[in-house]
């Protein structure tokens, strides 16, 4: 992405794409009551409380009655339906990852089985988006965290530690493929959620062999653990090198949320916060999803960067858009073209 003399001026920056997280799969209710909803009514409450606080992107994911995280997908239909009545405006966002928590004790933290994380293109309602990795990763999320930040959680269990420290994010070639494949055939927009650099890199390989033809949001995930950590160098190369007609959202965890949102708000990016990122503030204390969004409002609105309505950021995720081509692609993401057979020079242009 390209910064010009007056980047960093609100009025010449999209309007701000808050993402909310509120569902925290890999907490347990108890970690923190108040704030983590668990029936389906509860569930689309919490939407609608973010979406009034001024969020307009919901990412999802679906707790049984138990409190457990569910993997099954007719939760998730039930959800979206209720969804849909319930914040007909707002960007239903379902996490790839379907819920990673583990289903008993000293079970591995993992995904769905590859055909099972298929079928998330086959959801009914079917959502606005679905998150997609790309590059089998280690997602060791205990990584930053210290013990102060989950000692009195259910992380502090020495086999649910275990199990999140070892979870790996399955992402291999053949099944981003086909998974990118399903989901554009079905209308859905994928939403890249990528680690480091080598990912930026292989997101623009799948663009290049058509693979992927249509807008490019994408999120930088600093979490360190096998992911980048949240050094601002490791987000400038990342923001530094998504092609200009990109979205980027930052996204890390715990404390480090709020500085991170506040500088991709001054760099004219977009956020992501909830307590799926975070249950703290920066002194500690508990702090609801809803607090974290009005919190990003505040900054936002001491910065003059404005807050994209629903119908706003529809248009700047280009929801329900896709493209004819691999060149039509390129072009519309302000990325070169691809190189024709014997051609020389760099960088490659577009003929005149």
């Amino acid at each position: 992405m390209q910064f010009l003399d007056d980047s960093l001026l609100p009025e010449t920056q999209e309007k701000l794409v808050i993402t909310v997280a509120p569902y925290g799969p890999e907490w347990a209710p108890e970690d923190f009551p108040e704030d983590i909803p668990v029936t389906m009514e509860a569930q689309a409450q919490k939407a609608l409380d973010c979406y009034n606080a001024g969020a307009t992107v919901l990412h999802i994911h679906v707790r049984e009655l138990d409190g457990k995280g569910s993997k099954r997908l007719s939760k998730f239909n039930e959800l979206l339906a209720m969804l849909r009545e319930t914040v007909p405006d707002m960007i239903l966002q379902v996490g790839g990852s379907i819920s990673f928590a583990p289903e008993g004790e000293g079970a591995e933290a993992k995904w769905l089985s590859d055909e099972a994380r298929h079928m998330l293109a086959e959801l009914t309602p079917k959502p606005d988006q679905v998150t997609i990795a790309v590059n089998t990763t280690q997602m060791n999320i205990m990584d930053l965290m210290n013990d102060v930040e989950y000692r009195d959680t259910s992380l502090a269990d020495p086999e649910l530690y275990h199990a999140y420290r070892e979870m790996v994010v399955p992402a291999g070639p053949e099944w981003v493929e086909e998974h990118l494949r399903r989901l554009t055939a079905n209308g859905i927009q994928p939403h890249f959620q990528l680690t480091c650099m080598p990912d930026l890199e292989t997101v623009e390989r799948l663009v290049r062999r058509g693979h992927y033809m249509g807008p490019l949001n994408l999120t930088w995930v600093g979490i360190g653990g096998g992911f980048d950590g949240p050094n601002p160098n490791n987000f400038m190369e990342f923001i530094r090198r998504a092609p200009d007609g990109s979205t980027v959202t930052l996204e890390t965890l715990m404390r480090h949320v709020l500085p991170v949102n506040v500088m991709a708000m001054c760099m004219g990016m977009h956020t992501r916060c909830g307590i799926e990122d975070t249950l703290y503030d920066q002194h500690g204390n508990k702090m609801t999803s809803v607090q974290q969004i009005e919190q990003i409002v505040r900054i936002a609105g001491e910065l003059g960067r404005e807050v994209a309505t629903a119908k706003e950021a529809r248009e700047i995720y280009q929801i329900g858009v896709q493209y004819n081509s691999v060149d039509e692609t390129l072009a519309r993401l302000g990325m070169a073209p691809n190189r024709a057979p014997r051609q020389r020079a760099v960088p490659i242009r577009y003929a005149a």
